[in-house]
């Protein structure tokens, strides 16, 4: 009689290494780069007039800051990525064992002292208001204060001093 143990299933589970990525020991404040598979559809019209339907494949890669980790390694587990692209954040929810993403890799390890690094968003318009306030504030103050120089420069004299070295001793 053959036991469960010695039959060996046929079935899979998943089309991807679900060891191999539990083992990348995903974590709040890596920096990764997530390739992902993007399929293009087009519908367009053949020579004979039928309607033709073309896929194409393509590799895009997303690469931000891991904000949080969900559900550790289990099925169901999902990380949060965060970029800045174009001067806007952008963020995305993965699935860890997605078969559309073909591949994550970890760029930079962080040490976190938060488990969920949600406060980056904040900070990060933050910084752009403040940077925003800066350039407001000293742009036309900047253009300003050139017309101005310009103008001291050209209605000053020219000075020339000749400087005399005569050793003097202070006593």
């Amino acid at each position: 009689m053959l036991k469960f143990a010695d039959m060996k299933s046929a079935v899979t589970i998943s089309p991807i290494n679900m060891k191999e990525r539990a083992g990348l020991d995903l974590r709040a404040g890596d920096t990764v780069r997530v390739w992902q598979k993007i399929e293009e559809i087009k519908q367009g019209k053949a020579a004979n007039k039928k309607q033709v339907v073309t896929r194409n494949v393509r590799k895009q890669a997303f690469e931000g800051l891991i904000l949080a980790v969900k559900h550790g390694t289990e099925a169901g587990a999902t990380f949060t990525v965060r970029r800045v692209a174009s001067g806007v954040g952008v963020e995305k929810i993965l699935p860890l064992y997605s078969p559309t993403i073909e591949s994550i890799e970890v760029l930079r390890r962080a040490r976190t002292r938060r488990a969920k690094l949600y406060f980056i968003r904040e900070k990060a318009s933050r910084d752009a208001k403040r940077a925003m306030r800066k350039q407001v504030a000293l742009t036309p103050k900047a253009a300003e204060a050139e017309t101005v120089e310009e103008e001291i420069v050209d209605a000053a004299p020219e000075v020339t001093e000749e400087v005399s070295e005569s050793p003097e001793v202070a006593a």
